[in-house]
């Protein structure tokens, strides 16, 4: 039996091949199930591929639908953490420049003319980088029609294209005490430079109190910018080489299966983020929270800085979840009375702060 099929591109009818009419359900049923948004059963390929593919360039088109949606289905159901502490900012360009940082904005009541502030020049630049993952699928697989046991390949590369953006300010994070920021200090730092009151004279500020232990975190992420920056040129896109013409295909019998995209992450204020490697107990969360809290700019006008979320390790979940979730303190004795009495102590710092785990800090 000859069958045809219609061009949309083209607008021309093809003829594909000869064969049984059974043979044609088969194949057409295989192409639904590789279209199929998620390609989930994998069972259903394996015992389809008793019999061939045929490997012409629409069934190859269409296989790449199935791939390319489960890697967005996937994308889109990852949620990733950084934009706790990172702000996302779009770039058309090789790099980016931020002279602005260190320049909060501040409002004054309006008497005579305006008064213009010069953006401090820092010269803090983000350059681009390029990224990619690919993998080789072997022809004589999706020849067979092998194609379902790929998917959790695909749909795997759209959920670490979606984390990626972790990786990389997650790892900048965790340098901050050995890497400078805009200022020309360590983003993590005891005598960061700012204006005094007159605007005169400079003073010093931190952001630290060091330590040797797992690193935490107390920021504020309630505000538009924010204490590190990633810098998106292009997004994680996924691509194919599955001609015959293709060099992989041609001499290695591959089809290949790639992502790719631009990024690259920077420091952004230091003045929103407390960082420590000392011990995560009450006292050194207070002294985070107050040193936060009390932050000053330029001309010691207060921030405002909302100690807003606690951004802690694996090995440090279990002392932020005492200060944050418990009711209680412990048991106090007080023997002031002429009998000892025991009670429990309310928690004061409950709720004060949202708490995030993060795997990448450990």
């Amino acid at each position: 039996m000859s069958f045809t099929r219609y061009d949309p591109d083209t607008g021309e009818y093809i003829a594909l091949c000869m064969f049984s009419a059974e043979d044609f359900a088969l194949n057409q049923q295989r192409i639904a199930d590789a279209a199929a948004p998620a390609l989930h059963s994998s069972e259903t390929s394996l015992q389809q591929g008793q019999t061939s593919m045929i490997l012409n360039s629409a069934n190859l088109r269409t296989l790449f639908t199935g791939y390319s949606s489960a890697f967005h289905s996937a994308f889109a159901a990852t949620k990733p953490l950084y934009p706790n502490v990172a702000m996302t900012v779009p770039s058309s360009t090789r790099s980016n420049e931020y002279g602005w940082l260190g320049d909060f904005p501040r409002l004054r009541e309006w008497i005579g003319d305006r008064i213009v502030r010069n953006i401090a020049a820092h010269g803090y630049t983000i350059k681009n980088r390029s990224f990619e993952s690919t993998v080789a699928v072997p022809k004589e697989d999706i020849e067979d029609d092998q194609v379902g046991i790929y998917t959790p390949m695909m749909s795997e590369l759209g959920t670490l294209s979606s984390t990626f953006p972790d990786e990389l300010v997650w790892s900048l994070l965790k340098e901050g005490w050995t890497t400078p920021c805009y200022d020309g200090q360590y983003f993590f730092d005891t005598d960061h430079p700012r204006l005094d009151a007159g605007g005169t004279n400079k003073v010093s500020w931190a952001n630290t109190d060091g330590g040797t232990g797992p690193a935490w975190f107390l920021a504020d992420n309630t505000r538009s910018l924010k204490p590190i920056i990633f810098q998106n040129r292009r997004e994680f896109t996924l691509a194919r080489m599955d001609q015959d013409t293709d060099e992989a295909v041609f001499n290695r019998k591959e089809y290949r299966y790639g992502v790719d995209g631009r990024c690259n992450v920077g420091y952004g204020l230091p003045q929103l983020i407390w960082g420590s490697k000392q011990p995560l107990n009450e006292e050194n969360y207070v002294k985070a929270r107050t040193a936060l809290t009390t932050m000053k700019g330029d001309y010691d006008r207060l921030l405002a800085v909302k100690p807003a979320v606690l951004i802690v390790g694996p090995s440090n979940e279990a002392a932020a979840r005492r200060l944050l979730l418990n009711e209680t303190t412990g048991i106090v004795v007080d023997n002031s009375g002429p009998n000892p009495v025991a009670y429990s102590e309310t928690n004061p710092w409950k709720g004060t702060a949202e708490l995030l785990v993060v795997p990448w800090l450990d």
